[in-house]
């Protein structure tokens, strides 16, 4: 088995995530790192006792010294475009942190180089390989609760005050706010379990305030039948994240981790976990080595991007007229 090398472009706190699963891998080694950040540079080295890895100010300095299987972006939202498809022309596999890129037309031009390039393209929706997520989809796809008639996603988070003077709430580098950040994995759920094909989206938005915006509560409407509430707040203290899948037959509710399922015929029915086996960062490991294909596609991340812009759209977001 050859050691895969990898090189980081970001190295704050979602690096130290993916660091610590990676080496945690067989014959996987850090190799490089590259971020205008000295100092999140030096911690992030200093975590993981990386005494021999490069260290570079600018990913191009470390893509051009060559010697990487794969790359792995953590930074700011919209500088993931550029970096990933500057890791692609450079031959690399790309795992990209979530959102993908802040457009469709970005997505689709790196789905179209990583094709170019015959190189793995992965995007890091980590609730695809965990197995509350896992059991939904599978239930869904085996009509355990029968046609989807309704769902809904929601997620409460201290995202307002949590995330005050942080490149998170600078739409220049985030791309949008919590709907762009957080929501992106809610939006992900919601369309991954269901498989459903978003046909009409009416959406509200409030920047309360903020420099972005925090709440956004949209209605949608999908091709199959079914209608869904996707409701992101970010103004309250804590963190909740709650979904109902409703079906002709029963229905699924999911409240913080806590799963429960119900049937019109047989009422509540315990349920059954598949064993989690793999992470964002060992599929992709995995996929580099022919063991699998990529689990999280840039095809299939570019309709997470899809719809978060439909709901801007018809927000009419960013504009002067949200409400505040």
């Amino acid at each position: 088995m050859e050691t895969i090398k990898l090189g980081f472009i970001g190295t704050g706190g979602i690096a130290h995530l993916h660091a610590g699963q990676m080496l945690a891998l067989p014959q996987v080694e850090i190799a490089a790192v590259a971020d205008p950040s000295e100092e999140a540079s030096s911690r992030f080295i200093s975590a993981f006792g990386l005494a021999r890895t490069e260290r570079y100010a600018d990913h191009r300095e470390m893509l051009g010294k060559g010697g990487l299987d794969a790359v792995i972006v953590c930074s700011p939202h919209t500088q993931h475009f550029e970096q990933a498809r500057d890791a692609l022309i450079a031959g690399c596999h790309v795992l990209i942190e979530k959102p993908m890129t802040c457009s469709s037309a970005e997505a689709e031009q790196l789905i179209q180089v990583a094709t170019e390039r015959d190189r793995m393209l992965q995007v890091s929706y980590q609730r695809h390989f965990q197995p509350e997520f896992l059991y939904i989809r599978q239930a869904i796809t085996g009509g355990v609760i029968g046609k989807l008639t309704s769902i809904n996603a929601t997620l409460y988070q201290d995202w307002k005050l949590s995330q005050t003077g942080t490149w998170r709430q600078n739409a220049a580098l985030s791309g949008g706010g919590m709907l762009m950040d957080s929501g992106s994995h809610i939006i992900d759920v919601l369309l991954w379990t269901t498989g459903l094909t978003p046909l009409e989206v009416k959406s509200t938005v409030s920047t309360q305030g903020a420099p972005v915006e925090i709440d956004s509560f949209t209605s949608i409407r999908f091709k199959e039948g079914a209608v869904a509430g996707l409701n992101i707040i970010g103004y309250v203290p804590g963190y909740r994240e709650y979904y109902s899948f409703c079906g002709e037959l029963g229905v699924i509710y999911l409240d913080n981790g806590r799963l429960e399922l119900m049937t019109y015929k047989d009422g509540a029915i315990e349920v059954q976990l598949p064993e989690r086996t793999t992470n964002q960062d060992k599929s992709f490991v995995d996929a580099i080595r022919g063991e699998h294909e990529v689990l999280v596609s840039g095809e299939y991340a570019c309709k997470v991007i899809g719809l978060t812009e439909a709901i801007y759209r018809s927000a009419n977001y960013p504009a002067s007229d949200t409400g505040e």
